[in-house]
């Protein structure tokens, strides 16, 4: 069973960065990647993915030009680059696995997933 475990988050100020990391036990090149958050007192929802080989990604209109996806089959590992960081990107953020056609950013398409981290965007 494919396990994620993040790292990397914490304490930003608004206009800082933070880089969230996800390490993926096993086979992670058969899996598309997703990054999701859950903000206080609200619904989780989909940030960004990536393909299986990292050809091809999809953002939130939300953090579109701010925030990159990148991964690295080799070390089994998928990054979440976060820069000119808001408030309203305060929330747990988990990555998550699935094996489907193409790209998207709906929970059900994602079997496994991490605990979470937290990350919060305050001065």
């Amino acid at each position: 069973q494919l396990q994620l475990v993040e790292s990397g988050g914490g304490l930003a100020q608004p206009g800082g960065s933070l880089r969230l990391s996800c390490a993926l036990s096993g086979t992670p090149e058969i899996y598309v990647i997703g990054w999701f958050r859950q903000a206080p007192g609200k619904e989780r929802e989909g940030v960004s993915c990536i393909g299986k080989t990292g050809g091809s990604t999809q953002y939130a209109d939300s953090v579109k030009g701010r925030f990159t996806i990148s991964r690295d089959n080799a070390k089994g590992m998928v990054y979440l680059q976060m820069n000119s960081l808001k408030p309203e990107d305060t929330g747990i953020y988990y990555c998550a696995a699935g094996i489907f056609l193409g790209l998207g950013l709906v929970q059900g398409f994602y079997d496994y997933w991490g605990q979470g981290i937290p990350v919060t965007v305050s001065s």
